[in-house]
């Protein structure tokens, strides 16, 4: 499709204006970024694999009734999705202590949870994406209170469906973030998952040998980046030598 108008660029990805109103064409980068752009590189074929990756587990959402920005895929590094007004906060979902939660608490990393815990960052790169509490997050009027009870709504039931869909391909699911938009309709008000949910959104490690299996294989210099993205696409089916992508599912 013809190249429309630029609306953002950042990190992953570029965001065009769409061909219908209320669509934006999202654009998936090979840009592998880590440490708030402290680290960077050019991962070639990164884009592809995200974009399809993220497909998946939003028609998988989908599928489940959450409800997501995603349209459909247009091409092997665009899809189309809705537009909406992103809510400021990366909406973190931990399941096990791992990264900065375990630098924060002295939590050995890998050490199971008692429970998900649910933590938010104010997106703003300048600010290194700062945690904030939910106290922060009323007072200065980022989200509502209903607008937090329902994004904890989405958040678990997205762990949920996460947690199911990798342990079922031998994969463990450490922590994982998203985003948030708000979709007017009339007068009414919805809100859904946005952005973009891949191996540069979550921890992801081999159930069996602990390897990883996501954006910490670039952080920590622990292989070829590319390859652990691959990984994680063909043990979902995701990849074209497939007969097609494997439906997601749950596991009990």
């Amino acid at each position: 499709m013809a190249r429309r108008k630029k609306i953002y660029e950042g990190k992953a990805k570029i965001l065009y204006e769409g061909p219908e109103p209320g669509t934006i064409v999202q654009y998936f980068k090979d840009d592998a970024t880590a440490f708030n752009a402290q680290k960077k590189d050019v991962i070639e074929g990164k884009g592809v694999l995200n974009n399809r990756l993220s497909e998946f587990f939003m028609v998988g959402l989908a599928d489940v009734g959450v409800p997501t920005h995603f349209l459909r895929r247009l091409n092997m590094r665009e899809q189309l999705v809705r537009a909406c007004e992103i809510i400021p906060l990366e909406i973190i979902v931990r399941n096990f202590a791992a990264g900065s939660m375990s630098q924060r608490l002295g939590i050995e990393e890998g050490t199971r949870l008692p429970r998900p815990i649910v933590e938010y960052c104010f997106k703003d790169d300048s600010l290194g994406d700062p945690l904030v509490s939910e106290e922060h997050i009323l007072a200065f009027n980022w989200a509502t209170q209903q607008d937090l009870d329902d994004i904890i709504h989405l958040a678990l039931r997205v762990n949920d469906f996460l947690s199911g869909v990798m342990r079922g391909v031998g994969i463990r699911l450490v922590d994982f973030k998203i985003e948030v938009g708000r979709v007017y309709e009339g007068d009414f008000q919805r809100l859904v998952v946005a952005d973009e949910i891949s191996p540069d959104s979550c921890r992801l490690w081999d159930i069996e040998t602990g390897e990883k299996l996501d954006k910490d294989v670039f952080r920590r210099d622990l292989g070829n980046l590319t390859d652990a993205y691959t990984e994680v696409a063909k043990r979902l089916g995701v990849l074209p030598k497939t007969n097609g992508p494997a439906k997601p599912r749950l596991i009990n």
